[in-house]
């Protein structure tokens, strides 16, 4: 969930009235919100970076408020405040309005070159907006909130915002090769080109995270006025050129992407966020966007829309008795201004620009529910007679669990991702034979993969800790993931047990004592006959040398653990293949 920082003394101004802590601690979970925290500036500061970097740092306290992902219009003061303001029914929610400019309506032309790299952009004006310093703070963190949540990290959407007096339009967005464009990014007193910018901005802390959208592409996009200056090359830095401030009185945002529905809703917020400033309260000037075959379309959009949802579908859903009329007063709390129309059962309810999670009539229901407060929602009984029980498998696995810490050994929770060297070539194996389910879209080389064993996991455990008092005895039991064409997903899961012993010495009898008392446990007896288990060499991958391990006879094919032990010699092939240990390593297979 999103955490939104506001102050509280700026809060409690904007809602009419102050509350104490506790007291605001209960509006927002009336509210469907979290108080995650109450701190300063200070406090923060020196809490990550110590008392002396702390010092001069305000004292202003802080709420820090932890909003749903969707909720994109309680990203700011602005929208949180007027959204426990309408919630409160001290004020009724604003209606947001598109006007056409008195003179020559401002256009940005998009040209082919966008296609493959960010082919969609909307935009729209702010006119004669009056900033505060706090006003000002508050647009541009919300720009950030908005580039981490809905923009996936500018991925999907980036946002420019520039003042408009300082330009002219029409403005053309466009893709250039990098060596092609330069301009004076922000808060820089030089030109240049992408290039030069990308390079230097790989050792920014900020903006390093999002040169790879770009990095690799022929072209960058970028964004001229009519003068041929630079607003923007999107998703990295806007021009120096067209730098907002508080004394800004115009502002043209655009908002420049791969989703053009995200993109509109993200142009939607910032301008009902903010329009409250402007000279004409809750309007918003529209902008012309021209697509490459000639299209013309107007943004923003901020369309209002409506849906029906019946009175008894929410009684019964929320598990209340109320009345249509009540439930449409519910509604219009949760800024969606709703009315008892038809048979009287049925509700109609106009969704605002503001609330692009509206989606369904499950959420209208869940608002419904928020706004009659879960806590006045009467616990009954189910009226259908049911006895819960635990799955099989994980009942077995949690006896095991207490059998094997009876034994001596110490549970392990590894990562259920892994990289591609972890289970195959660490291993010794070729990553076609391991039936690997693959991510494909993997943020990090550690975790690119499914892991079909265990082992992996412990083994990087022990290398971890290797400076602990020996033997160190560990397990794990949990589930591992391969290939599987004739399940729906592609894929299986399997319940698999781990155990490793690691020493000076080899101490293969205890992982033999911990296999025969394992399968005392499950019922299998020592025997070469069906349903029992014997211990004989086995030429097992190239991982294990042969005969220094041991394995299930084919007959006990069925339950739930595969077996396979290997000696202290194994710990050889692990060093080999880059795992760091420096004692014997006694494990059965995973």
């Amino acid at each position: 969930m999103p955490t939104v920082s506001v102050k509280r003394d700026l809060l409690f101004q904007a809602l009419g009235r102050t509350y104490t802590d506790e007291e605001f601690d209960e509006l927002c979970f009336e509210f469907g919100l979290e108080l995650d925290e109450i701190t300063s500036e200070k406090q923060i500061i020196s809490k990550e970076q110590g008392n002396v970097k702390a010092e001069g740092a305000s004292d202003v306290v802080l709420y820090k408020v932890d909003v749903p992902a969707n909720r994109y219009d309680l990203l700011c003061l602005e929208g949180l405040a007027r959204g426990l303001q309408v919630f409160k029914e001290r004020i009724k929610a604003p209606v947001y309005k598109r006007v056409m400019p008195k003179g020559e309506i401002q256009k940005l032309i998009i040209t082919e070159e966008t296609a493959k790299v960010r082919p969609f952009a909307v935009a729209a004006v702010l006119r004669n907006i009056k900033f505060t310093k706090d006003r000002y703070d508050s647009f541009i963190e919300l720009q950030e909130k908005l580039h981490q949540n809905i923009c996936r990290k500018r991925a999907l959407v980036a946002i420019g915002t520039h003042d408009l007096d300082t330009l002219s339009g029409p403005f053309t967005f466009t893709a250039k090769r990098p060596s092609d464009i330069k301009f004076k990014p922000l808060n820089k007193t030089k030109e240049y080109t992408a290039c030069e910018l990308m390079n230097i901005y790989k050792t920014d802390n900020h903006l390093k995270h999002y040169l790879h959208i770009i990095e690799n592409k022929p072209l960058y996009p970028v964004i001229y006025d009519s003068n041929g200056v630079v607003l923007s090359m999107p998703p990295i830095i806007n021009g120096n050129h067209s730098k907002i401030t508080v004394n800004t009185r115009n502002i043209f945002i655009e908002c420049t992407g791969t989703d053009f529905t995200k993109a509109k809703i993200v142009l939607d917020i910032i301008v009902t966020m903010f329009s409250e400033y402007c000279e004409n309260q809750f309007t918003v000037e529209a902008a012309e966007v021209v697509s490459p075959n000639g299209k013309s379309s107007t943004f923003p959009e901020l369309a209002y829309r409506k849906e029906m949802v019946r009175a008894d579908l929410i009684n019964k859903k929320v598990g209340i008795r109320e009345s249509p009329a009540n439930l449409a007063k519910l509604l219009t709390r949760m800024c969606l201004k709703s009315e008892v129309i038809g048979d009287g059962n049925q509700i109609e309810v106009e969704i605002p620009p503001t609330r692009a999670d509206v989606i369904h009539a499950c959420d209208i229901v869940e608002d419904a529910a928020i706004a009659y407060g879960y806590n006045n929602i009467q616990m009954t009984l189910p009226k259908t007679y049911t006895i819960a029980n635990q799955f099989p498998l994980n009942k077995l696995t949690e006896l095991l669990r207490l059998d094997m810490a009876a034994a001596g050994f110490t549970e392990a929770l590894t990562f259920a991702l892994c990289s591609q060297e972890d289970i195959a070539d660490k291993l010794g194996l070729d990553i076609s034979e391991t039936k690997a389910v693959h991510i494909s879209n993997p943020k990090t080389a550690e975790f690119q993969v499914a892991r079909t064993t265990l082992l992996p996991g412990l083994l990087k455990t022990i290398a971890a800790n290797r400076k602990m008092p020996l033997p160190l005895k560990l397990f794990e039991i949990s589930d591992i993931v391969v290939k599987d064409s004739s399940k729906d997903v592609g894929a299986k899961n399997y319940r698999h047990l781990c155990a490793v012993y690691y020493n000076k010495n080899p101490g293969f009898e205890i992982i033999h004592g911990l296999l025969d008392r394992i399968m005392q446990l499950l019922d299998v007896p020592p025997s070469e006959e069906k349903g029992g288990y014997v211990i004989k060499a086995s030429t097992g991958p190239p991982i294990w040398f042969p005969g220094d391990s041991c394995r299930r006879p084919e007959a006990l094919a069925a339950p739930l653990f595969t077996w396979l032990m290997a000696s202290w010699a194994h710990y050889k092939a692990l060093v080999s293949s880059g795992l760091t240990l420096h004692h014997a390593a006694t494990l059965p297979r995973p």
